[in-house]
């Protein structure tokens, strides 16, 4: 899965980090750290992130199913905080 995070949109609530902490990551408080590809393994927990994002700051491409998904997944989430 190919995850994309607008940084400009992100406002550091880190849903993200908490809910995926294997792709997303904090550093410091409001600075976030990720992996643009995120194996089978961490699916999903990716996919949750990109639904919980408060400000929709987070893409992710190659969701198997979007019936599959979590709602909100496979679209441009909002960023953590």
């Amino acid at each position: 899965m190919r995850l994309v995070v607008d940084l400009n949109r992100c406002q550091g609530y880190a849903q993200c980090a908490f809910l995926a902490p294997e792709v997303f990551t904090m550093h410091g408080e409001e600075s976030l750290v990720y992996s643009p590809w995120a194996g089978d393994e961490h699916r999903e927990k990716a996919a949750r992130a990109v639904a919980a994002c408060p400000v929709q700051a987070i893409t992710a491409d190659g969701l198997a199913d979007p019936a599959d998904a979590p709602a909100g997944a496979g679209r441009v989430a909002s960023d953590a905080r």
